[in-house]
């Protein structure tokens, strides 16, 4: 009996130990290679860096070992320096040690015998070596075609479905139930629309007794207008869009890079095949030749602004204080970055300085394909922004605009006559106040060519700066001292006038007898009205040298003549205000040109013709050391299915055709990538995770497909279908993966608690601009109208970025408000994106960052959210803009909150919540009362109703979709 233990002991160590023998060996390339790539090829291999003579990238140079002997022993762990000195954690240096499963699978392979998979090259001088392991990576295959399985219970005949439920059953999952009609309703508008339904639209869908209201529902979100705008904000998302340059801390404004994402908006309206949506922005300039190429059509015009897509990089080019070709080279890494990310799903620039550490991405690679680009990103040639744009003045507007200018330039000619005007009138002003022995030599002097004047005229121009100083720039200050030089004309016609009336007195006395001549002047001391009768009758006998200002015209014309010449010229300085005259007439010429069509650019991306520059290798991917020449190439571990190579100079086109070369690449239905990645967007869009749930990165350390096969079927119908989006969006939603509730169960808390297996809709929290954007509808303020410049933003006193055109004073301090009327309530979508200064209401709910793009946006929930909530300027103006629409539509409390509820949530209100709400709004009223007497019972309702709007902006069913 004791021995039966014993034989089964030994039996099942047997087992064990045949198991053990039986299991296959690790392999270099399967298992040790991946290791050493991460952590050793920087120092050991790559790039030509040998330190110690060890290079670990191939087993047999391993063996081979460095200055310290054989790095490995193949059967003896204990000899095999490498594996002590990974385990000693002296290799790698200043790096994360090797984790304790990576140091057990390098003694593993040691100990079986180092082996191979097959045979190694014999060398790796091209730097291109890529294993079986790496190439049979998923996302590296061709896309498949997989037919949808056969379920059983499955009554959808939607081929997603068949593909979902198939995987719930396996684990023992099924779908849940469908939701109802408002949910979907207003599922499936923040889909289409990142917007809330209307309510009119919710009782049309939710009355319409048809079965297939939903679909008819579907086609009317995909037909309107508000369709493009939000899924054109997920492609800006990934471009990378910005209205600003970014790099340095001006962050210099795009002042057209709007064009861009009206292309963008326009193409996703348009339901524009993707494949073409994709071959526009990469190659839109060389997609027409001849003379399609230099007319700008619609078509052109699109197709050039398409390439604002390779423009929207951070490019510091145009500042000052940075290195220059760092920053061009640097604005030439975000854009492969944008690029790789957004089309190809990879991190091809972690491959900029070295090999990538765990996609089979080498350096040489990088540089193949940053040549795709160099020709019209040639760092040697760089063109600063300004320089990258194209005009959209027709010849037509040229004309209208040489009309205008004529207009303007004979306006201006006016204007300057005028301005002279004023320049001589002031110069005769200033020297009426001047001695009258100085003021000839003194006109003359001003005269004088100011490089002519001798130096007894500078002099004199220096003693009477009033004269000296008059110019076209300083008549501004003269205008504003216009009273003062008026009273100093006046000053001196009165010494005149006295000088004048003494001088003609005296001529005067001298005609009189000279016997007579003494009671003559003593009449002038005494008062007319006590003068005798002979006195009188001697007066008006020789009233000459009696005469006074009244009479002085009549005895010294001339003299009285130079008098009102002063008078004249004091009362035209009170009246005329040459600065203000001189205004007035540039607000007219202002005017005239304002009627003139405005010039406006789009931001592009050209090459020049006949420019084939060379692209070189950079050493380390430092530009200043550059290493072998290398020409254009998709990445090597993509072209297994499409082997077809991108010519460096295609003979047809003035151009190298690169871009349009590889783009045709893309998009000719072979490649693994591309379809893949933009079916994983669109899922990730429409349920808040993506079949892969890294959409920028399907590498190696990207998340794995939970439904690759799906994912496959998705991308070839997609290109199936003509790559038409609409249609795989319709797809999507009629499925009933789609249209399920979002209850969780405990089933499905324990099988798959993060809803990877889509059992149920996931609930999902609204991106920051859908949050903005549902407080503009549900008050109904919101400004429904596409394209044109951003709504800009700016600084406020306490430094928060809101709405506004900046207006600084002196100190650059923000002063006085912006009005921007209307343009304060258009959508979210075309508030400015400015690098430096995202909009603080959207920041706070994770706004997408655009450095250089964002191919996942991040849901935190966080306190300052809740805070933004309860304190924003921004949702208290808009929960009291709900208040009054609210109050406007009905007079009684109750329904006032029920259609307040009602433009929220899009659902009638519980007759309990009524309650609680009419409950809450007549205390707040009361409260608000009570703190200030003097305030209306009317003004007090309105506060209290804003209150409890604000209170439904904030809540969970406001902030997420169902």
């Amino acid at each position: 009996m004791r021995l039966l233990p014993t034989f089964a002991l030994l039996a099942a160590v047997s087992i064990l130990s045949s198991g053990a023998i039986a299991a296959d060996p690790l392999t270099f390339e399967k298992d040790v290679r991946p290791i050493l790539k991460a952590h050793c090829f920087h120092c050991h291999g790559e790039s030509g860096v040998v330190e110690g003579s060890l290079d670990v990238r191939l087993k047999r140079w391993i063996l081979t070992g460095g200055d310290s002997g054989e790095a490995i022993v193949p059967g003896n762990d204990s000899e095999s320096l490498l594996l002590e000195r990974v385990e000693s954690g002296d290799m790698p240096p200043g790096e994360k040690n090797l984790s304790a499963e990576d140091i057990a699978s390098i003694r593993q392979w040691i100990l079986d015998g180092a082996k191979t998979a097959r045979e190694e090259p014999l060398t790796l001088d091209d730097g291109d070596y890529i294993t079986e392991e790496e190439r049979s990576f998923w996302a590296f295959q061709p896309i498949a075609s997989p037919e949808p399985p056969v379920v059983k219970e499955n009554v959808s005949d939607n081929p997603i479905d068949a593909f979902v439920l198939d995987r719930l059953h396996r684990e023992g999952l099924a779908f849940s139930a469908a939701a109802d009609r408002h949910t979907l309703i207003r599922r499936a508008t923040f889909d289409l629309w990142g917007l809330p339904p209307e309510p009119e639209m919710v009782d049309d869908f939710v009355n319409d007794p048809s079965p297939h209201a939903y679909a008819a529902m579907i086609d009317r979100l995909l037909a309107s207008p508000r369709y493009g705008e939000r899924w054109g904000r997920h492609w800006l998302d990934v471009a990378g869009y910005a209205d600003s340059d970014g790099y340095t801390n001006q962050d210099t404004e795009r002042e057209f890079a709007y064009f861009y994402r009206d292309y963008v908006i326009d193409s996703f309206n348009d339901d524009k095949p993707l494949d073409q949506f994709i071959c526009e922005q990469l190659a839109g300039d060389e997609m027409a030749t001849g003379k399609d190429a230099s007319q700008l059509t619609p078509q052109r015009i699109a197709q050039l602004t398409a390439t604002g897509f390779l423009r929207m990089a951070p490019d510091g080019t145009a500042s000052g204080g940075i290195d220059r070709d760092l920053a061009a080279n640097e604005t030439i890494s975000d854009t492969i970055e944008i690029v790789s990310t957004s089309l190809l799903g990879l991190t091809v620039g972690c491959a900029k300085c070295h090999d990538h550490r765990y996609d089979p991405i080498s350096q040489a690679d990088y540089f193949r394909f940053r040549a795709i680009f160099e020709p019209a990103l040639d760092p040697k040639k760089w063109k600063a922004p300004r320089q990258r744009r194209v005009s959209l003045y027709t010849e037509e507007d040229r004309q209208v605009r040489k009309e205008i200018e004529q207009k303007a330039k004979q306006a201006t000619e006016n204007r300057t006559k005028r301005q002279q005007e004023h320049l001589d009138r002031t110069l005769y002003e200033e020297l009426l106040v001047v001695p009258a022995d100085r003021r000839e030599a003194l006109e003359t002097a001003f005269k004088t060519e100011k490089s002519k004047r001798s130096a007894e005229q500078v002099a004199l121009l220096e003693e009477f700066p009033n004269v000296g100083n008059i110019s076209p720039g300083s008549l501004y200050l003269y205008a504003q001292q216009r009273a003062r030089r008026a009273s100093d004309i006046e000053r001196a016609a009165d010494a005149l006038e006295q000088e004048l009336i003494e001088q003609t007195r005296s001529d005067q006395l001298a005609k009189v007898p000279a016997e007579q001549r003494e009671a003559i002047a003593k009449l002038v001391s005494i008062p007319a009205d006590t003068w005798t009768s002979e006195q009188q009758q001697l007066a008006a006998e020789f009233p000459g040298p009696l005469v006074d200002a009244s009479t002085l015209k009549t005895f010294s014309p001339d003299g009285f003549a130079e008098l009102q010449r002063y008078r004249e010229a004091a009362q035209i300085c009170r009246k005329i205000d040459a600065k203000t005259d001189l205004a007035k007439m540039q607000d007219e010429i202002n005017a005239i040109r304002a009627t003139a069509p405005k010039e406006k650019f789009i931001r592009v991306l050209t090459e020049p013709a006949n420019h084939v520059p060379p692209t070189h290798l950079f050493i380390r991917g430092d530009h200043k050391q550059p290493g072998q020449e290398l020409g254009p190439s998709e990445l090597t571990v993509l072209k297994g299915n499409d082997p077809a190579e991108i010519e460096p100079n295609d003979p047809d086109l003035p151009t190298t055709g690169r871009r349009l070369a590889y783009a045709r690449q893309l998009t000719n239905g072979k490649h693994p990538l591309l379809a893949r990645v933009l079916m994983n967007r669109v899922w990730l869009n429409h349920f808040g995770r993506g079949i892969v749930d890294s959409p920028g990165d399907f590498g190696f350390l990207g998340s794995k497909p939970t439904h690759p096969e799906l994912l496959d079927w998705l991308a070839t119908d997609l290109m199936r279908g003509g790559w038409n989006l609409k249609r795989m969006h319709r797809m999507i939603m009629l499925s009933q993966t789609y249209q399920q509730v979002s209850t969780r169960t405990e089933q499905l808390d324990r099988v798959d608690p993060d809803n990877r297996l889509y059992a149920r809709m996931t609930v999902r929290r609204l991106e920051s601009e859908a949050i903005r954007d549902a407080m503009l509808v549900a008050n109904g303020t919101i400004t429904n109208r596409l394209h044109g410049p951003p709504v800009p933003v700016k600084e406020d006193a306490v430094g928060q970025v809101v709405l506004g055109k900046e207006m600084l004073d002196g100190e650059r301090k923000p002063t006085g408000k912006s009005q921007l009327g209307e343009e304060a309530s258009r959508r979210s979508v075309y508030v400015q994106v400015r690098r430096s200064r995202p909009l603080g209401v959207l920041e706070t709910f994770d706004l997408a960052t655009v450095a250089p793009n964002c191919t996942i946006r991040n849901y935190s929930n966080v306190a300052t959210q809740a805070l933004l909530l309860m304190n924003s300027s921004f949702v208290i103006d808009q929960a009291d803009q709900l208040a009054v629409q609210a109050i406007r539509a009905e007079s009684e409390v109750p329904q006032q909150i029920s259609n307040a509820w009602q433009r929220c949530f899009n659902r009638e209100i519980e007759n309990g919540v009524l309650t609680e709400l009419t409950d809450f709004v007549a205390r707040q009223t009361s409260a608000f009362r009570s703190r200030d007497a003097k305030l209306s019972a009317e003004a007090a309702h309105r506060l209290a109703l804003a209150s409890a709007c604000q209170a439904m902006f904030s809540s969970n069913e406001f902030l997420y979709v169902d």
